[in-house]
């Protein structure tokens, strides 16, 4: 496929804004799902398993094809494969809404909303990394990665607004509209496609796949445990006492909270050399207390930890999405597209599990093993940037000057 034509650049708010919306509105029906479970499970008659099931084929169709559609953002350009996910995850959202009886009809309609995250997201990195300049990517990432919570906020707002008033498919129309429209703020670009960039004996900067593959693991896990908010923090509030109202508004604050946190460290990101992932550890570890709160099936343990959870174990993304491309100046989308997949496996992995566990036990130990993954996660982080440090070390020198060089991670 041919890639973006040369236009004239487009302003850092009209990259923001677009990457920002057309990201929110693709990662949305997974997140509308586990709003809207309580009145699904009710209309389509299936347990809380079935949440993780439709949860699951979500991100499991976005892993199966994230590494092959990430090559293809590189290929097509940013704007197209923004705008074709755009559309495909609307024209899924309005099909749950029209088609969705039974259960395995909607988990195959997820499916396919979830192909479009597959390519939306490396393509969302990759207009950041072609049109934003370095000390302003940390801000972009943010606010890209800002999508998640957005998307669980405005899930949670339909819970009150939406599926307790004309009911839960009118949600999903009203995603469909707002996706198909987001695929106009996608600005068009004015940079081709990066050119690789020079690095000792002539290769590409990039980093080896087998260190992308262990980052890969270590997000991996933190997504099977962020990923458990969104889905069950609404159902689990609900069995802890809190009502389906009130717990639809306990997603929407923790959102906020989520997305407030995550725009700060980007910005904060921007104004510090490198040591990304040891902010991403840190968070790891604060989201592991949230989880363990949880687990204390309190609407007082609730109250807390469901804003915690988004401000520390949930909002991370951005910043290891940033270390991963200034690692990979050359191709941040194929970069992302192999990290994306440890990301997806445990968004399917994560929710799945936590049904299970929900079903056949209770919520206290599900958030058990949220929060161990969380530990998990944690310290598959250090490790792969213990590889990263030592591949950049063993690297020789450089024959000419490096205009992106590997900065501190």
């Amino acid at each position: 496929m041919p890639a973006d034509v040369p236009r004239p650049a487009p302003s850092r708010r009209r990259v923001l804004v677009g990457t920002a919306a057309v990201t929110t509105t693709c990662v949305f029906p997974s997140f509308l799902l586990g709003a809207m479970a309580v009145q699904v499970r009710r209309d389509l008659g299936f347990s809380e398993l079935g949440i993780g099931l439709g949860f699951g084929a979500f991100f499991l169709a976005a892993s199966l094809s994230s590494v092959v559609l990430g090559r293809v953002a590189e290929r097509a350009g940013p704007v197209r494969s923004l705008r074709v996910a755009a559309v495909v995850s609307g024209t899924a959202c309005l099909a749950v809404a029209v088609a969705a009886r039974d259960l395995p009809t909607l988990i195959l309609l997820l499916a396919v909303a979830g192909t479009a995250n597959a390519l939306c997201q490396p393509a969302a990195n990759l207009l950041i990394a072609r049109e934003l300049p370095a000390h302003r990517q940390g801000l972009g990432f943010a606010v890209k990665q800002s999508a998640i919570p957005t998307a669980t906020l405005l899930a949670g707002a339909a819970v009150p607004a939406l599926a307790l008033t004309v009911g839960w498919r009118w949600a999903f129309v009203a995603a469909a509209g707002l996706s198909v429209a987001t695929a106009l703020t996608v600005p068009p670009v004015v940079s081709p496609p990066l050119a690789s960039r020079a690095a000792p004996g002539g290769r590409g900067v990039d980093v080896p796949v087998r260190v992308l593959a262990v980052l890969s693991i270590g997000i991996g896990f933190g997504a099977a445990s962020g990923g458990t908010l969104g889905s069950f923090l609404v159902s689990g509030a609900v069995d802890a006492g809190i009502s389906e109202g009130g717990a639809g508004l306990l997603l929407t604050a923790g959102s906020l909270v989520g997305i407030t946190v995550r725009l700060g460290a980007g910005v904060q990101a921007d104004r510090r050399d490198g040591r990304h992932l040891v902010v991403v550890t840190r968070m790891l570890l604060g989201g592991a207390v949230a989880y363990a709160l949880l687990a204390t099936e309190s609407v007082a343990g609730y109250l807390v930890a469901g804003p915690l959870g988004f401000a520390t174990g949930w909002a991370f993304p951005g910043l290891f999405n940033l270390a991963i491309v200034r690692a990979n100046p050359a191709r941040p989308a194929a970069a992302t597209g192999i990290t994306q997949t440890g990301t997806y496996f445990g968004a399917v992995a994560g929710p799945l599990l936590f049904g299970a566990i929900a079903e056949a036990s209770s919520y206290r130990v599900a958030w058990s093993v949220a929060a161990a993954f969380a530990l998990v996660s944690a310290a598959a982080i250090v490790a792969g940037r213990r590889c990263l440090i030592a591949w950049k070390a063993a690297q020789p020198p450089a024959t000419e000057p490096v205009t992106d060089p590997l900065p501190s991670v």
